[in-house]
């Protein structure tokens, strides 16, 4: 199921929003903490997902949550449907993200490529403990234009471009507490 902008608020994690989200993650999330909580049989998922989705569409007072606040709801949620081993066990999952690596690039300014990669290892860090998994990588090109404060495309250019690209690659080979795997796309 897709949610569209509309209706529901816009799901925030860090400094980054996402306006429209499907459903899966909430549905990933709850099966996690079942099979944390040894009940990998628990079969009401997709109720909690659906009443979740009721919140989020008519009750929920805000148009931009935190995906902390959410996944606080959604214990509270179990825990009065007497799924408190559940609740005990559900961590927060974020959906799919996509992230512009020429943010970084602006913040760290012309020429400073060992800052960009520190600012982007910071933000990818924070965005893992908030719960990302599903990254969509963005602006590599632009990026390795902004950084090298050139117009035209380069053999300097290109030379980060690889390099960006390779950071990347490397941070999808991370391993990752709690047996969760990185799912990783890069628009070149």
């Amino acid at each position: 199921m897709i949610c569209l902008v509309g209706k529901l608020p816009v799901i925030q994690i860090g400094r980054h929003q996402i306006p429209a989200y499907g459903t899966d993650w909430i549905d990933s999330a709850l099966a996690r903490a079942a099979e944390s909580a040894n009940r990998a049989d628990f079969p009401f998922i997709d109720d909690i997902r659906n009443g979740v989705l009721h919140y989020l569409e008519h009750k929920c007072p805000w148009r931009m949550l935190p995906i902390e606040d959410l996944f606080e709801r959604i214990k509270r949620m179990l825990c009065r449907i007497g799924c408190e081993a559940i609740a005990d066990h559900l961590q927060p999952l974020a959906p799919p993200l996509t992230v512009s690596v020429a943010r970084a690039a602006k913040d760290a300014g012309n020429g400073f490529e060992l800052l960009f990669f520190q600012m982007l290892q910071e933000e990818i860090d924070d965005l893992r403990t908030r719960g990302a998994e599903d990254f969509h990588f963005t602006d590599i090109r632009e990026c390795s234009l902004l950084l090298r404060g050139s117009r035209v495309w380069t053999p300097r250019c290109k030379k980060l471009h690889q390099e960006i690209l390779a950071f990347l690659q490397n941070f999808a080979q991370q391993p990752i507490p709690s047996r969760r795997k990185i799912h990783l796309t890069i628009d070149l």
